[in-house]
């Protein structure tokens, strides 16, 4: 028996930026020092799912944690732009802070979970997910088995979830966010004919067996 098809999404290693809550968006913000050391110690963890493909968003902090598990690999490192973060508009640049007082009111919505466009000309969450998930429909299409890691952000990595699991977008904000070089990983929900499971959130460690997870049981 082949094994299942297993869906990776690994949210970049640390920045600058990140440490003092400045919104990246599509700035393209490199690893710091911390980041280049979380990546390089996950990467390791990651290398022993053996993974198929390797794809990674467009943007240098994506690319240099993507790097990590490529040069563990045999694996070429494949690029789709539809996995950037979220464009924050107007607040990129500019911390939490500072954008509630430019901003507050769209801040709070947008923080609370309402689908308002970040930073009044960036994106909306219902617009990252519909080309975050197109990239991931696009890299399985025909494909049963093997691993594929995605390597992306964590605004646009907690819409492809939301998403993909079908859950009510008002219900998205409930998934907790993924840390700095932790991932998430779907599996095809082998209790229902279509759809998906979340066997692993803001993971360090390589999915393990659940034992026990029948009907009932």
């Amino acid at each position: 028996m082949s094994d299942p098809l297993r869906l990776v999404f690994w949210r970049h290693g640390q920045t600058d930026w990140n440490v003092i809550n400045r919104f990246q968006g599509h700035s393209d913000i490199p690893l710091n020092k911390v980041g280049e050391y979380q990546v390089t110690h996950a990467a390791k963890i990651l290398a022993a799912l053996k993974p198929d493909r390797i794809i990674s968003s467009d943007l240098g902090r994506a690319k240099q944690t993507a790097q990590a598990l490529i040069d563990l690999s045999s694996l070429k490192l494949e690029i789709d732009p539809d996995l950037r973060e979220t464009n924050g508009g107007n607040w990129e640049g500019k911390t939490g802070e500072e954008n509630r007082a430019m901003d507050g009111e769209r801040f709070t919505k947008w923080i609370s979970g309402e689908d308002v466009r970040a930073g009044e000309i960036g994106e909306t969450r219902s617009e990252v997910a519909l080309r975050a998930t197109r990239a991931v429909n696009l890299a399985i299409e025909g494909v049963k088995s093997g691993t594929i890691v995605f390597v992306t952000h964590g605004g646009a990595a907690r819409c492809l979830l939301g998403s993909l699991l079908e859950l009510p977008y008002e219900k998205w904000a409930s998934l907790g966010g993924l840390s700095n070089a932790c991932w998430s990983v779907l599996e095809p929900n082998r209790h229902l004919d279509r759809g998906w499971t979340l066997v692993e959130h803001n993971a360090g460690s390589i999915p393990e067996p659940v034992f026990g997870d029948e009907p009932n049981n």
